[in-house]
């Protein structure tokens, strides 16, 4: 057997102290969950792309991410499901609040870390915290850390 994870990007954007949020559906946890805005890699797509597309698909939001702010590796206990996460700080852009939002998100949200910590029972994982507080912390990488040999 094969093992395959699941490799994600995530994107942390801060304005006034509160951070872009989603509130989604979580089929395997069958309850409305909130976590950055986040998903899969595509093929032929860079990590970069990604975190800008699942922004803009799940927010409405067009973002540049600027930094790094860590690779995390989380086994869902859920699913059993392990997934690498590449998350990334990014400036806000611009935004279409006309935007039909990707299927099982229900709205883009603005919390603070408090109110995170408030609703920390509906996270999709502690990976939404860990995240924030790295970024907090002050974590940044040069995006220029990612090689990716097939792009130029």
């Amino acid at each position: 057997m094969r093992w395959t994870p699941h490799v994600t990007v995530a994107t942390i954007i801060e304005q006034d102290n509160k951070f872009l949020c989603v509130e989604e559906q979580s089929l395997s946890l069958q309850q409305l969950v909130i976590n950055q805005p986040a998903g899969h890699v595509e093929a032929n797509e860079t990590f970069i792309e990604a975190a800008i597309r699942e922004t803009q698909e799940e927010t409405g939001w067009s973002v540049t991410p600027t930094a790094l702010i860590g690779i995390y590796v989380y086994t869902a206990p859920a699913n059993g499901i392990t997934y690498h996460r590449y998350c990334f700080a990014a400036q806000a852009d611009s935004h279409d609040p006309d935007q039909p939002l990707d299927t099982g998100i229900e709205r883009a949200i603005w919390l603070s870390r408090e109110e995170l910590e408030m609703h920390k029972e509906r996270l999709r994982s502690p990976m939404v915290t860990r995240c924030i507080d790295d970024y907090l912390a002050g974590n940044r990488f040069p995006l220029s850390v990612i090689v990716e040999a097939n792009q130029q």
